[in-house]
């Protein structure tokens, strides 16, 4: 009963929406989460990505687990884009390390590049359709060696991204994934880029873990919220509007961006 009185209902709440919109649409975790936490709760911005990088790393195993259950995983995509970025995430942090940036200096940058992250993942949503059009008229299909390099080159991108704002493996993973491998269903590429986050963000989490940007307590509350979210997102996502939850999704990202940078 202590425990419960010393819940802050506020964290719970908002780790049931974010996990049911990452449910949803497969986005939504580091791009809402990490804001909420800095905007909404006044937790520091370094502390609010580690926190947030574990958070997610529990809540998209929970997702990571349905899909598997649905075959809407494709293996072979999760492991290219862990061999980029699981290094991109060991050396992002190790360069904070090593760099000693800490204190007022790392939350000002986290939140200048998490600002600027955020405008990136809310165009991606925007212009999805755009972009693919445009790609197949210049670029159209890969070779199999192409398709296989610049998949792992899309994983140390979004490994580096992901280690110091918490924000990118969604929108611009899987929209990275639509160029890289049109022939296959959003379903699957959407089920690839969960799962692909798991060891990612357990990686980048447990990297700030050991910097010292972890809070336990917040990371259990929000947990609390987030993994029936994300179950009960996973079993609506076939009965409700993709496009309109994305349009919605990234005009808040806009918003709470600009919020950031000024």
């Amino acid at each position: 009963m202590e425990f419960l009185h010393a819940v802050n209902w506020g964290y719970v709440a908002s780790g049931f929406t974010v996990g049911t919109l990452v449910g949803l649409t497969g986005v939504g975790g580091g791009s809402l989460m990490t804001p909420i936490l800095i905007l909404l709760f006044s937790i520091q911005p370094v502390a609010a990505v580690g926190t947030d990088l574990l958070y997610a790393a529990a809540t998209k195993a929970a997702g990571s687990s349905i899909h598997g259950f649905n075959h809407t995983i494709a293996w072979r995509i999760v492991g290219r884009l862990a061999l980029g970025s699981v290094p991109a995430a060991i050396l992002t942090i190790t360069a904070l390390q090593f760099l000693g940036i800490s204190g007022g200096a790392a939350n000002a940058l986290v939140s200048k590049v998490l600002g600027v992250a955020l405008l990136l993942t809310s165009a991606a949503l925007f212009f999805r359709r755009r972009l693919l059009s445009v790609y197949a008229a210049r670029v159209g299909s890969l070779d199999a060696s192409h398709t296989r390099n610049y998949t792992i080159l899309t994983g140390a991108v979004v490994g580096a991204l992901v280690s110091l704002t918490s924000v990118g493996a969604g929108a611009l993973g899987v929209t990275a994934l639509i160029l890289l491998y049109p022939e296959l269903p959003i379903a699957t590429l959407v089920g690839s880029d969960i799962a692909h986050a798991v060891p990612l963000t357990l990686v980048a989490g447990m990297g700030h873990w050991y910097l010292g940007n972890i809070d336990p307590f917040l990371l259990g509350t929000l947990l609390m919220g987030s993994v029936p979210g994300i179950v009960l997102g996973s079993v609506l996502a076939p009965r409700v509007s993709d496009r309109l939850l994305r349009r919605i999704l990234a005009s808040i990202l806009v918003v709470v961006a600009v919020k950031l940078l000024v």
